[in-house]
């Protein structure tokens, strides 16, 4: 019966004649989407005991990324903006461990627009009881920052905000690395960086806008400066591997020549050639960055000005366009957790050294293998190729991302002179420079060492500034404070 008025109802609406058009239609319309929504991972691990920490928690895909780690089992510890007694950290965090039948997620309050505030956490983290961490997830990045049809005033401000944000990652990740350094060297960790869509708009000018950054950097389309934010955190990631590859290693060789290599590296060192310390001395620590795509809720709604609680205020025209266009924007962009599916695939992909790890525990405790005979010969071993993680990389639709980024350029002949006179006046010019290419390998991905070494440079320097904003803002504040208390 139902069948038949849905049949009837049809057809007095859809003529007989367009019925193969239409179906054709959908079939097209559901493909479009299934390729707009991306690759989903087909890893899966079990995170029981593995301590998380996350930041933009309570963003779309943050949300959506607590979810899949504490169904997982995962210890969350969620970064809050908010006090933690707002509404969000407040019912957000009972109402996922019910739903996750997950009791060991945790909301922290850091204000990472204050580097005060996220010192405090990491000095809470690294003096508590329980200081293991498996994976730190900066999230709070990939959220676009800045509307196609709204502009803040003053100008400047959208770039103070973009610049604070990437400084919150780069002081939080190296106040806690000390405690990734102790851990085991058996435990795999990972730092995982969620940059934004647009970093390709911004390769073309990056290396000349670096070299330039002496002061403050002109101001550029929203999506550009969208890129260039994304592209700087993912040279930082991958210029980070690097440090971390060329520290001490505790754990084993990648390859079976661990007992032979201190006879490799004589040979290399008669030819002058020095030995590639990332492919010998692999670290546990991987560090890697990853781009979710273009994301409705993170991705479209703020540059189309239409969030509501935006600090920089709402686009009334943005949000009329958001819902008058919504069937397509559903079509071609990303929900959250289709987003979400290239961070959790760089969260379990098993990483180089659990793959060391297995290859000497097969080496050492070979599987039994069945006797061969006259009439059935032994069966040969099967080779596996397995998918391991690539450190310092940057993932897309869980597949490793090729940047071609320019080298940085030639500075001018007279500058090359005047750094020239100044160390030969030093004395040590030439053995300081050429430390860095001695310490760190160049493996020529990312523009390159010298690409690396002037992003850190850049988030050294401008913490410093930050820093010192911070504690003048932080002395005008107690001086007005005082002040108030007297007149009172």
């Amino acid at each position: 019966m139902v069948l038949e008025v849905v049949y009837a109802a049809a057809s007095q609406i859809i003529p007989s004649g367009y019925t193969v058009h239409l179906c054709v239609a959908a079939v097209a319309l559901v493909i479009i989407y299934a390729f707009a929504q991306g690759r989903s991972t087909t890893r899966e691990r079990d995170l029981h005991a593995r301590v998380v920490v996350v930041t933009g928690a309570f963003t779309p895909l943050g949300l959506t990324l607590l979810t899949a780690l504490a169904s997982r089992g995962a210890h969350v510890i969620a970064i809050s903006d908010y006090p933690l007694d707002h509404a969000y950290p407040s019912l957000i965090i009972p109402l996922l461990r019910s739903t996750t039948n997950n009791e060991n997620i945790f909301a922290e309050h850091a204000d990472l627009s204050d580097p005060s505030s996220i010192r405090g956490f990491c000095t809470r983290f690294l003096t508590g009881q329980d200081q293991r961490l498996d994976a730190i997830v900066f999230g709070h990045e990939y959220h676009t920052i800045g509307s196609l049809l709204r502009r803040a005033r003053p100008a400047d401000r959208l770039a103070e905000k973009r610049e604070t944000a990437s400084l919150a990652t780069f002081l939080m990740m190296t106040l806690l690395l000390p405690a990734l350094l102790v851990e085991p060297a058996e435990r795999d960790i990972r730092i995982v960086n969620i940059v934004n869509p647009f970093y390709a708009a911004s390769i073309p000018a990056f290396t000349a806008q670096l070299a330039a950054a002496a002061g403050s950097p002109a101001q550029a389309a929203a999506l550009v400066d969208e890129g260039s934010r994304a592209l700087r955190t993912a040279v930082l990631t991958h210029h980070l591997q690097r440090v971390l590859d060329s520290l001490p290693n505790r754990g084993p060789s990648t390859g079976p020549e661990q007992d032979a290599g201190k006879n490799k590296a004589a040979p290399a060192a008669k030819t002058g050639q020095e030995p590639n310390r990332l492919e010998m001395h692999p670290s546990n620590i991987i560090a890697v960055s990853v781009c979710p795509g273009i994301s409705r809720k993170d991705t479209i709604v703020p540059l189309l000005g239409a969030e509501r609680d935006a600090a920089e205020g709402w686009s009334l025209l943005g949000l009329m366009f958001y819902v008058v266009f919504f069937p397509i924007l559903f079509l071609f962009t990303k929900s959250p957790s289709s987003a979400l599916q290239s961070v959790l695939h760089v969260l379990f992909l098993p990483t180089p050294l659990k793959r060391a790890f297995a290859h000497i525990d097969a080496t050492i405790n070979p599987a039994p293998t069945p006797e061969s005979t006259d009439e059935k010969p032994a069966p040969k071993p099967t080779v596996v190729y397995e998918e391991v993680l690539k450190p310092g990389a940057l993932y897309r639709e869980c597949a490793v991302a090729q940047l071609n980024i320019p080298p940085l350029p030639s500075p001018p002949e007279d500058t090359k002179s005047d750094e020239k006179a100044r160390a030969d006046g030093k004395g040590k010019g030439k053995e300081r420079a050429s430390m860095p290419d001695a310490t760190f390998p160049d493996d020529g991905e990312f523009g390159g060492e010298a690409v690396g070494r002037a992003v850190w440079e850049w988030y050294e320097e401008h913490l410093k500034a930050w820093d010192m904003h911070s504690k003048t803002d932080e002395g005008q504040t107690k001086r007005e404070e005082a002040q108030e208390a007297k007149g009172e």
